[in-house]
Parts: structure tokens; C-alpha cells; sequence
């Protein structure tokens, strides 16, 4: 009998509209005989039941009815969606420096506009004409090593201005010199002093785009030195030769049409 009442009373409730839990949440949270729920409701006198995490719902939240044509919450225990793989940076090349130079490590990585800035001359050592006051006479060629500058005096206070890469240290140098000969995409054989620090550099290279003097070369009295061009020309304003002064490709067949053999030579 007491069976039959509880059934009745369940339907009466679920006819009405209301939750079953309401009367749960006031029975005990220990579990009984027939292991809590509706079950030990309808069973026993005093119906335990376990208390449960409503889902979709936090902790101490107040609890949302569902109306009829309410969705369900989603389980909070779903995944999180996985994060979008980062791709690794480019890898930069870099150009070979020679052993022995003893030259700082560069990072594995960089930014590809790094590398751009990095390849590129300089453009505070762009040729230009500039005011001059030095005292040499007009024609004369004026070596200024430590602002990595060559001067080709000119008349009335002024000069060309030309951007160099000088000698590393060790190898910087001053002095007097004439330009004793002149040579269009010359050829190239590195003399025996270098090649004993640099056993790895060919015995002989012709004139061409390849060739480390570049497009021109002026020689200076009987020594090694000679002024040059590059196929570097972002090592232009720096300290990077063996005692060779270096220029871009384009100014350096500037000063060529500009110097005869015999121009005095001033490296200071």
C-alpha cells in the first residue's frame, strides 16, 4: 500500500511540473540499502540521496530550471580545442666567415628583415661631395681610416666622399702611396703571406662578378695594397680586409675614370 502511494505521488509531482530533486536534495547524502536515488526514495522511509554536481553548472551556482524546449548544458568536462601549431622562424643563411677571424656567433634564427638590413650597403657611406679644408692639392686621394672614408680632393674646398671597408686589426696601415697601375675586372692570386693564413682560398681567380676586387682595382707602388671593389658591398665602413681598401663596384669605376696612374695616394 505504502508502495502504491509513493508511485502516485511521484506522477502527481511530474504532472505538475515539478522536479523530483527538490524532494531529494532534503533526504540524507549517506547511501542506504538500494544504493541512494530515486530508488531508496521509493523504498524506505527516509530516502537518501547522494548529492550530485548538477551538470552544466558550477559549483555554488544557483540552479536553472529547463523549460520545455530548452537545451540541455554541455558536460563541463568537455576538452578545450587544441591550440593552432606555431610555425618555427625561418632559418637565416649566413655568409661564411674564414676560420680564425675570431668573430662573434650569430643566433640560429632571425627575423627575414634582419637579414635584408644586413645584406644591405650602408647608406651613410653613399658617395657624395662634400666640404673639404685637409690642404692637399686638387686630384690628390686622402685615405681617412678610422671614419672608414676616401676623400678625391676637388677645387674650391670640396671633395668626393666615397664610403671604404679598411683593414681588420692587425692589418690596418698609413702612409704614402702613388697608384702604380690601373686594371679592369682584374684577376686575382692571393699572395703567399695570405694563403699561409688561409690555406682553404684558391691559388688564382679571374677578373669577374665572383672575384672578391670587384670591378676595378688601382695598385699602389709596388706593395699589396690596392684599392678596389667588392662583391660584398655591406662590408663597406667596416674594419674586414687584410690592409686592402675596398668600395662599392659602382664608385670605385667612378674614382677609376677619375685618377690617372701617378695619383698621390694619403692613408691616414
Amino acid at each position: 500500500m505504502r508502495m502504491a502511494a509513493y508511485v502516485a505521488l511521484a506522477g502527481l509531482a511530474s504532472a505538475m511540473g515539478m522536479g523530483v530533486g527538490a524532494g531529494a536534495a532534503q533526504a540524507q547524502s549517506s547511501a542506504g540499502r538500494y544504493g541512494g536515488g530515486f530508488i531508496e526514495f521509493l523504498m524506505s522511509e527516509a530516502a537518501p540521496v547522494a548529492a550530485v554536481r548538477p551538470v552544466g553548472r558550477e559549483p555554488g551556482a544557483a540552479p536553472r530550471r529547463l523549460q520545455s524546449g530548452d537545451r540541455v548544458p554541455a558536460l563541463l568536462s568537455v576538452a578545450a580545442p587544441m591550440a593552432a601549431p606555431v610555425a618555427a622562424p625561418a632559418r637565416l643563411r649566413l655568409a661564411a666567415l674564414p676560420p680564425g677571424t675570431g668573430a662573434e656567433p650569430v643566433a640560429s634564427y632571425a627575423r627575414p628583415e634582419t637579414q635584408a638590413i644586413a645584406r644591405a650597403a650602408d647608406p651613410r657611406f653613399a658617395r657624395q661631395v662634400v666640404d673639404f679644408d685637409g690642404g692637399q692639392r686638387p686630384g690628390t686621394i686622402v685615405v681617412d681610416t678610422p671614419a672608414k672614408y676616401l676623400y678625391l680632393v676637388q677645387g674650391g674646398g670640396k671633395a668626393i666622399r666615397y664610403g671604404i671597408g679598411v683593414g681588420r686589426p692587425g692589418f690596418a696601415w698609413s702612409g704614402l702611396k702613388t697608384i702604380s697601375q690601373k686594371r679592369e675586372w682584374p684577376d686575382w692570386t692571393p699572395p703567399a703571406e695570405m694563403l699561409r693564413r688561409r690555406p682553404d682560398l684558391p691559388r688564382h681567380m679571374s677578373g669577374g662578378p665572383a672575384n672578391p676586387l670587384g670591378a676595378r682595382a688601382l695598385y699602389l707602388g709596388s706593395s699589396l695594397y690596392r684599392i678596389h671593389g667588392t662583391n660584398e658591398p655591406h662590408t663597406i665602413g667596416q674594419n674586414v680586409s687584410s690592409g686592402c681598401i675596398r668600395m662599392m663596384n659602382e664608385d670605385v669605376i667612378d674614382l677609376y675614370e677619375r685618377t690617372p696612374v701617378g695619383t698621390r695616394v694619403e692613408v691616414l
